[in-house]
């Protein structure tokens, strides 16, 4: 996969998928006799800075297969849809400049799948303040603090979601102290207090580590002190330095990872070789094919892409086929208006065993699963 590639490789990777995206969305639709209707266009926007690209990548791979494959079964009630991938660079100024360009694109009827949580996060609050009135769908908002107002759809669950199903693991399991790693000062700043709030709600003792020093010395400098168990709240290319650092200790310990991480790209990149690592996911396991969204999913990308069927790309996958379920059911025109007002009745929906159930928050966040990355290099769940 291109996430064991240098920063520049990757982000080469992820522009040329983006490409990709715009260049074959609609391609189904070149064949003889089809007149297709006008084709609507449903806009995604990625981040394509150092820190997100690898998730943004995976995700947005999944969201173009599964918007080729809508388009090859008809598109939507009979009208193409334009999978447009728009990239920022991780700033308020990149992501103001691509919002302003969609206002005035009528074309344009909803929002699918934002990549990353920073981005997501930004255009929540970017979309209430700019008063453009879109629906904003699906996105890969992990962030648990950030208020859902009536245009933005979350069905994926948050970081609070997350850390809670994780903990509440090990509490059952009789573990009474767990370290909480932070990548970075940011994520520190971010999730400390997330962290914190479920840690005492479970009565489990919390020790910080906010990333004050490189990861890979952060993990060499765990000593008997340290908790067994670790959470950890960081990307994929961080967890790998940080279980390096660990690998080089005698002492088995447990790290427990959040969504953003690919346990395959950790194997890949030579992490975790005698660390076990759970992750937490907020999608089913890929290799749960009894569910029929993920045999969809898998069918999809063997059929379309040379790519390992992933959690990230899963999740990609699941944004853009609630985004098709939603608008396929409005009755009349299909337009930036009808769009917002079908969304917003914020109907359940059952994605082919992945549920969708808006609670008072207006968040469908209860959906958890874990897999596990052994030392031997198996991913089990």
């Amino acid at each position: 996969m291109n996430a064991v590639l240098p920063a520049v490789s990757r982000r080469s990777a992820l522009k040329s998928a983006a490409a990709a995206v715009l260049a074959t969305s609609c391609s189904a639709w070149g064949q003889p006799g089809r007149t297709p209707g006008r084709a609507i266009t449903v806009a995604q926007i990625f981040d394509s800075s150092n820190e997100q690209q690898d998730v943004a990548r995976d995700f947005l791979i999944g969201s173009r297969a599964a918007w080729l494959d809508i388009n090859s079964r008809g598109g939507l009630r009979g009208r193409p849809v334009l999978h447009s991938a728009l990239e920022v660079d991780g700033t308020l100024a990149s992501l103001k400049a691509t919002v302003q360009s969609l206002r005035d694109d009528p074309a344009c009827v909803a929002l699918s799948g934002t990549v990353s949580d920073p981005v997501a996060t930004q255009l929540v609050r970017l979309l209430r303040a700019e008063d453009m009135n879109i629906a904003h769908v699906a996105p890969w908002l992990q962030n648990s603090i950030v208020e859902i107002d009536g245009q933005t759809f979350p069905i994926f669950s948050a970081r609070q979601e997350q850390i809670g199903h994780a903990l509440k693991s090990l509490s059952s399991i009789g573990v009474q102290e767990v370290g909480a790693v932070f990548a970075s000062r940011r994520e520190h700043g971010l999730y400390r207090d997330d962290a914190a709030r479920i840690a005492s709600a479970m009565k489990l003792r919390l020790r910080s580590y906010p990333g004050n020093v490189p990861l890979t010395q952060l993990g060499q400098q765990m000593d008997q002190a340290t908790p067994a168990v670790l959470l950890f709240i960081g990307g994929t290319p961080e967890l790998v330095q940080f279980t390096q650092g660990l690998d080089r200790q005698a002492r088995q310990r447990y790290v427990v990872a959040l969504a953003d991480v690919n346990l395959q790209t950790v194997l890949q990149m030579g992490g975790a070789r005698s660390t076990p690592v759970i992750v937490t996911q907020a999608v089913p396991a890929v290799s749960a094919s009894s569910l029929p969204i993920v045999r969809r999913y898998r069918e999809v990308m063997s059929r379309l892409f040379d790519e390992p069927p992933v959690a990230l790309s899963l999740a990609g996958f699941i944004a853009a086929r609630y985004t098709y379920e939603v608008l396929t059911g409005i009755e009349g025109p299909v337009n930036r208006a009808t769009a917002l007002a079908a969304f917003q009745k914020r109907s359940a929906l059952d994605l082919g065993g992945y549920p969708v159930r808006f609670d008072e928050n207006h968040r469908s966040a209860g959906y958890v699963t874990q897999s596990m990355l052994t030392p031997d290099g198996r991913v089990v769940g």
